[in-house]
């Protein structure tokens, strides 16, 4: 193991989605986080010995309050968070049963359009994800 190895921050996460209840239509689950103000994918730090899908899902339930059903792994997102190596993996994950209640952690959560949650999203190398997510369900 390299010595920058040592350092990354490994987390994983989920691009979250579900079929409107009015129209059918698809809709990207994004949360907000107080702490940094920003929109994004639920998404956390693996704990000691996880697996990245586990952890991927324990977050979305942690931070959604919804169960998740897996699907396609969608691009690796890596870059620098306080100047530590970061590297995000992520899931495609449909939407099971859940109900969102607000937390320290994360205050809000909406379900929006890909081209709504694309807009929102506060990171731009987060808004690559959303496109993954529709070829992955293109090819589905």
């Amino acid at each position: 193991m390299t010595h920058s190895e040592n350092l990354t921050v490994h987390a994983a996460g989920c691009v979250l989605w579900r079929r409107s209840p009015v129209d059918g239509e698809l809709e990207i689950c994004l949360i907000h986080r107080p702490k940094y103000d920003d929109w994004s994918h639920p998404k956390g730090k693996l704990k000691h010995g996880e697996e990245p899908l586990a952890c991927a899902l324990r977050e979305v339930a942690e931070e959604t309050g919804h169960r998740a059903e897996p699907g396609a792994e969608l691009p690796t997102l890596r870059y620098l968070a306080n100047d530590r190596p970061k590297e995000v993996r992520y899931w495609a994950a449909e939407a099971g049963p859940g109900v969102f209640v607000p937390n320290s952690e994360v205050d809000r959560l909406l379900w929006l359009s890909p081209a709504g949650a694309r807009s929102r999203l506060t990171q731009p190398r987060d808004r690559s994800l959303v496109d993954a997510l529709l070829a992955s369900l293109r090819l589905a």
